[in-house]
């Protein structure tokens, strides 16, 4: 029995191939970031990310590598902001949507796997979405603070990527949260296998909301277990595959109990009929439920 329930966990991982699609982190190299740790005003943070985007632009082109310099170009464009960037390897940023300064409620979306640098215009989608659907008074974050595994490896089966990230993510928070203050309302987005993430961050992280979306499961047994004081929510879209992911834990592999069943103890949001890629998808009852949770506006449902 235990060993069907890991094939059907392996074979669950291999479906996500036509869907999600496999990433491989570029080879590509960039230089170390000049604004690494820096703290300041986002205003000064946007413009040392800037050059340091530019920078590994420069490093992209030099090296021939022509489409990730076009996707870098794009990323440094005045208009965008982000904290932080390192073009080393997948990359990892965090751009933000809306003015951090004036938000009344920021979002820290967390991605799953086969997201990066070379991967990463439909994070952004959402990210922008979202955005627009808060209004002026809210501020998104898209955080691609570690390298998420790609969609069909041995890593996507386990929590240990998760684990190592969990501890950037919570020092990112940490560090929104001094910036802001206490009067901000801060919610963790977390999608797919950053679901996982997010779930290792949690204890003792200083956020009103965590919502668990598309999730495979978070290797914790329910949600008491993940010990944060922030409400836990979790959906799911009716036409997402990962609905057919087993909830089992055998030694390292698998993510045991399904967040939006019963016994998980999560809030249940409405999610729609939408695919595991549709959370975030304009107009979607889940993008419409997830921006209420943000904003503490109702209860998350229609």
């Amino acid at each position: 029995m235990m060993l069907r329930s890991l094939r059907a966990l392996l074979v669950a991982a291999v479906v996500a191939l036509p869907i999600c699609g496999a990433a491989s982190p570029s080879a590509v190299p960039a230089p170390v970031p000049s604004s690494a740790g820096l703290t300041g005003s986002p205003a000064e943070r946007y413009a040392a990310s800037r050059a340091d985007i530019e920078a590994a632009a420069r490093s992209a082109r030099a090296y021939g590598a022509r489409s990730r310099a076009g996707v870098l170009d794009g990323m440094a464009d005045p208009g965008r902001q982000f904290l932080f960037f390192d073009g080393r390897a997948g990359g990892r940023s965090a751009e933000v949507f809306g003015d951090l300064a004036l938000a009344r409620e920021i979002a820290i979306l967390v991605p799953g796997s086969g997201i990066s640098i070379d991967k990463y215009r439909r994070f952004r989608a959402g990210a922008q979405a979202l955005q627009h659907e808060l209004g002026d008074g809210g501020a998104v974050v898209a955080w691609l603070g570690y390298e998420p595994p790609a969609a069909v490896s041995p890593s996507i089966l386990t929590s240990a990527v998760a684990a190592e990230a969990a501890p950037e993510l919570s020092r990112f928070a940490a560090g929104l949260r001094a910036d802001t203050g206490p009067d901000t309302r801060i919610s963790l987005l977390c999608h797919s296998y950053g679901s996982v993430v997010c779930a290792h961050a949690a204890a003792g992280l200083d956020v009103d909301a965590i919502v668990l979306y598309g999730s495979p499961g978070v290797g914790f047994a329910n949600a008491q277990a993940l010990r944060s004081s922030a409400t836990i929510w979790a959906g799911r879209g009716a036409d997402d595959w990962i609905s057919g992911v087993p909830h089992i834990q055998i030694g390292p592999a698998g993510f045991g109990a399904d967040p939006v069943s019963p016994g998980f103890g999560a809030r249940i949001f409405a999610a729609g009929n939408g695919g595991h890629n549709d959370y975030l998808k304009p107009g979607s009852a889940a993008l419409s439920s997830i921006a209420r949770i943000v904003t503490a506006d109702g209860d998350g449902n229609e």
